[in-house]
């Protein structure tokens, strides 16, 4: 027994059942019985907003419909985005392996064998990584704008009240996210250093 914790060790700890007394607080549509139970269904809705794979489908979709040079650089710098981020979590996942929320119900779409780990949020690394990608790369109107930084807050927070992940894990994926594209942005492809991938998907 450690009768001299460290006062960093003592911190974590603290900081540790803060975070998952909040979070099994803030878990109000974790189940159909939950306060806020009959939410639920648009909580989920929400989810299947954020999932990787639909917008890995829907990148593709439009990448090959599109027939602008200028539209492919944008959606091939998206999908790369989203490889990326999907390649990443499921690394610090794997790594980590915290376990989610005891008050999860693990019925959640289409999942992998990482996704039973908690830290980071997936979904809130893919919003703050899609939405920085969206607001720097499409032109707006400010009420839309708007409505993508909400999308981004409230699908972060529709994970912890669905008890799928603690508060500290969305806040991680959140700034995971933003970091992400920064990543994207300095390594952007282009016709000019990435003319191969061009070519190719031209020729598709």
């Amino acid at each position: 027994m450690d009768l001299n914790p460290s006062f960093l060790g003592i911190a974590l700890r603290s900081l540790l059942a803060i975070d998952l007394w909040l979070s099994k607080k803030l878990g109000v549509c974790a189940g159909e019985s939950s306060s806020w139970g009959s939410v639920r269904p648009l909580m989920k809705l929400l989810e299947i907003s954020g999932h990787g794979i639909l917008w890995l489908l829907g990148t593709l979709y439009c990448l090959s419909r599109s027939d602008s040079w200028a539209g492919r650089e944008v959606l091939m710098n998206l999908l790369f985005a989203l490889l990326l981020d999907l390649l990443l979590v499921a690394l610090i996942k794997g790594l980590v392996r915290r376990r989610r929320p005891a008050h999860n119900q693990m019925d959640m779409f289409f999942t992998l064998s990482v996704d039973k780990y908690s830290f980071p949020s997936g979904h809130a690394t893919r919003a703050a990584l899609v939405s920085r990608f969206i607001l720097n790369h499409l032109v707006l109107a400010i009420p839309l704008r708007v409505l993508v930084v909400l999308w981004t807050l409230i699908l972060g927070l529709s994970r912890i009240m669905l008890g799928r992940h603690n508060v500290t894990d969305v806040a991680f994926g959140f700034f995971l996210g933003y970091m992400q594209y920064c990543i994207v942005d300095y390594c952007w492809l282009s016709p000019h250093n990435a003319p191969v991938l061009f070519v190719l998907w031209n020729q598709q």
